[in-house]
């Protein structure tokens, strides 16, 4: 049940905050503010996101509620919680490191359910090929954020020669 709601205008936009008595229980782009339930109870959350933004947190500590999800997602998820700040990862390397390299695409179903984007970080997770695919709120909010953590490979660069 949840307990807390709160919203966090995010750079990348409003951010639903979620949680249950057990922690953390979902983060989602919205449209707009809705009703909140407890806010303060978020708070330490929102500050985390909020200094992950600034550039001065590259991981999370926070309680997270996956009491609901199944057991291969939860796998995947505290697998998603080793990939490395500004690092990324393959579909395919991730199921051969959890045993079989034939579950690339439960992985990628795993990906896709994940309730706590950023904070769980999915966006890390490109195809073997390194192209940016399949993060459930669109290629352009993936790119910022691989951008925001590794602005060396991921940024958008500029054009030299344009003279605005």
């Amino acid at each position: 049940m949840i307990v807390s709601r709160a919203y966090y205008p995010a750079p990348i936009g409003l951010l639903k905050l979620e949680a249950t008595e057990q922690g953390l229980k979902s983060i989602a782009w919205v449209e707009k503010w809705g009703e909140q339930i407890e806010p303060n109870l978020l708070g330490d959350a929102i500050n985390q996101l909020q200094e992950y933004f600034d550039k001065k947190r590259e991981s999370f500590q926070l309680l997270l509620d996956w009491s609901e999800a199944p057991p291969f997602d939860k796998q995947v998820w505290e697998y998603l919680l080793t990939v490395p700040y500004g690092r990324t990862t393959s579909y395919s390397a991730i199921a051969e490191d959890l045993g079989d390299k034939n579950l690339v695409r439960a992985v990628g179903g795993a990906n896709a359910r994940n309730p706590l984007p950023i904070v769980v970080p999915c966006h890390r997770v490109i195809g073997k090929n390194g192209d940016l695919t399949g993060f459930a709120y669109g290629l352009k909010i993936k790119a910022e954020l691989l951008g925001l953590e590794n602005p060396l490979s991921f940024a958008p660069q500029g054009n030299l020669f344009d003279n605005d």
